[in-house]
């Protein structure tokens, strides 16, 4: 069965890093688009970056600089390395593919 499953959510003072993982399962991960989202209380959920089969990657503004999007073929992982972290990255953050969503992982920005 097709399965994502995140972690690494937890709560980080302004500036701070935190890197979020998502173990695939269930699909041949390497062939696939993977990304992030993330959705904020009261607001709609928003792509946060994408990673192609090949490593080619793309970002939404709000995060580009800050936030690397990374892959492990090998280990069925995709990777989420945030620094410089704003209280209006608080969110659930959600691994995706083109079969299924992970079940989020929350990150919350505060001092």
């Amino acid at each position: 069965q097709v399965q994502l499953v995140e972690s690494g959510g937890d709560l980080v003072q302004p500036g701070g890093s935190l890197r979020l993982s998502c173990a695939a399962s269930g699909f041949t991960f390497s062939r696939q688009y993977m990304s992030w989202y993330r959705q904020a209380s009261g607001k709609e959920r928003e792509l946060v970056a994408g990673i192609t089969s090949g490593g080619i990657t793309n970002y939404a503004d709000s995060v580009k600089g800050r936030f690397t999007i990374s892959r492990d073929n090998a280990k069925k992982t995709l990777y989420l390395q945030m620094s410089s972290l704003k209280p209006e990255d608080t969110a659930v953050y959600y691994c995706k593919s083109n079969y299924a969503w992970g079940q989020g992982t929350q990150v919350t920005v505060s001092s």
